[in-house]
């Protein structure tokens, strides 16, 4: 049965919800992460989380108050993210390797009083202090020298605080926590959700579409900032009493076959560019995945042909579904077992959606148009942005501007972002139709499609990262897009192709076409 809000009780934290439970049902003393050579129990979390939790208040911090995680993966982030939730404020985490001029940015769109960051990102923020004047304190975790006016640090002053802490008097409806947009189009926005939306999802997706169990452990590729691999890792899990295992350094194929044979987890939370980049490797050939019972992919569609290749390379299930900020987690998704590759599976349970034309009419079974999605976990609003939030938001309907057809068995098949679609010739071209075709092509790594104007007139343009046994060259090029016009429709192919090393990524692990563009422009 599908738990909805109304079911919920009026008194609702999520740190009790997802934390503070195991310690109620005697599961304390189960390992909840595994960080490097640190074991964490549930007890010595909840008891991190109260003693962060009270220093957050020292500092000033009250409910409703943003407070802003800058912080490497670590226990640490996983404590305060649960403190600030705990004391009633408003939790948001952003990527540790921006520019100052983003920290600023974020930190003043949020009017975070609290920043709570470490070594990485502490220099870039001494930078940009002065220009944040909410900001009243960055609490920094772990060594990172002698600190300046402004700075205390977690360690010395969790260590003197209570390890107990009554959860401040939250109801479903209160503001819990921010997610942000991508930005990989515009300035990132947050989309405000409420203490009961990860509820929601985690009932619809961790529990009836993934039935994650208590002996699973969760690997993630993306870093904890990415809300789609932090529920999975240290938020949906931790209602099960399963256990996550984090680490601090960047993601890569060698760190995940690394952890992955030392740890031996059992799910694996990918994005499709790890997946392509772990079945490239030189490695997969001898790393041992029969441990994982399946992966999970997000934040992109995932091309089949690099579904096939993963599954060529390790034979391990692939379990493909899209989410957003706005509907805060999966809400369509393939099912274990029951996997249609190239789709992005089913409606998960207590989601509704059609397929919608330009007007808002919808669109029978095989016909193109946009996804409105109904859902209780949808976000109240895009903060300081109220025409935005009008066009997106309507109750718990959300108009996500994907692109996507519906077959008759009722899978979602990806057909890209309504705003990335190119007028070639009079007729609009997906650019994710022709990614996927050019995925295809055996020089192929990597690519991306983007409008490139030519005298007035958009035309698709691909960048392109070759395999390594391929070599630029003029014949490559007419190849590559002779073979997409002998699969599509002539007008739908690139008419230039810029070959490059690597394609610019959001910090989620999106292909950047803001800054593709941006290279077209200033080129």
């Amino acid at each position: 049965m599908t738990l909805t809000y109304t079911d919920l009780p009026r008194r609702l934290n999520l740190t009790e919800y997802f934390l503070d439970h195991n310690l109620a049902t005697g599961q304390g003393e189960r390992v909840a992460l595994y960080c490097g050579e640190q074991v964490c129990t549930y007890a010595q979390l909840a008891a991190l989380t109260n003693r962060a939790g009270h220093v957050l208040r020292e500092l000033g911090v009250e409910p409703e108050d943003r407070v802003v995680l800058a912080l490497s993966d670590s226990v640490e982030f996983v404590a305060a993210w649960f403190a600030v939730v705990k004391v009633g404020a408003v939790v948001a985490e952003i990527y540790t390797f921006l520019q100052p001029k983003e920290y600023a940015y974020y930190l003043n769109y949020s009017r975070a009083k609290v920043v709570v960051a470490d070594s990485v990102t502490l220099p870039k923020l001494r930078q940009v202090r002065a220009q944040c004047p909410a900001l009243r304190a960055i609490l920094v975790v772990g060594s990172a020298g002698e600190l300046e006016a402004g700075e205390v640090s977690f360690e010395a002053l969790t260590a003197q605080a209570s390890p107990h802490l009554d959860p401040a008097d939250t109801t479903k409806d209160d503001i819990a926590l921010w997610k942000f947009t991508t930005g990989s189009t515009g300035d990132p926005k947050a989309a405000v959700h409420c203490q009961h939306d990860p509820v929601i999802a985690y009932d619809a997706y961790a529990r009836q579409v993934l039935n994650l169990q208590p002996d699973d452990l969760v690997l993630p590729g993306p870093k904890l900032f990415f809300g789609y691999a932090r529920d999975l890792t240290v938020l949906f899990n931790f209602r099960v009493g399963a256990a996550g295992l984090i680490f601090p350094e960047r993601s890569t194929p060698e760190k995940l076959f690394e952890l992955i044979a030392r740890h031996r987890p059992t799910i694996l939370v990918q994005v499709p560019t790890l997946i392509n980049e772990m079945a490239n490797h030189p490695a997969a050939a001898q790393a041992d995945l029969s441990s994982v019972r399946l992966a999970t992919s997000a934040g992109e569609a995932l091309p089949a042909e690099v579904h096939q290749k993963w599954m060529r390379a390790f034979g391990v299930e692939v379990v493909d579904g899209i989410g957003s900020s706005e509907l805060y987690h999966i809400y369509l998704s393939n099912r274990p077992g029951q996997t249609r590759l190239g789709s992005l599976g089913q409606l998960a349970p207590g989601y509704t959606g059609e397929i919608v034309d330009g007007d808002g009419q919808p669109l029978p079974a095989g016909q193109v148009g946009e996804l409105w999605v109904r859902g209780e976990s949808a976000a109240l609003m895009y903060w300081n942005d109220h025409a935005k939030s009008k066009r997106t938001f309507a109750g718990d309907l959300v108009r996500t501007g994907d692109l996507f057809r519906k077959d008759d068995e009722g899978f979602f098949w990806y057909h890209g972002r309504v705003d990335d679609l190119i007028k070639a010739g009079g007729i609009w071209v997906a650019p994710f139709e022709v990614e996927s075709c050019l995925a295809e092509h055996p020089a192929v790594r990597e690519c991306a499609v983007v409008a490139h104007e030519q005298a007035g007139l958009a035309l698709p343009l691909a960048y392109v990262v070759l395999v390594e046994s391929a070599a630029v060259s003029e014949g490559l090029e007419a190849d590559i897009i002779s073979f997409v016009r002998a699969r599509l429709s002539p007008h739908k192919a690139p008419r230039q192709v810029r070959f490059v090393a690597a394609l610019p990524k959001t910090a989620s692990g999106k292909v950047d076409r803001k800054a593709l563009r941006t290279d077209l422009t200033t080129a």
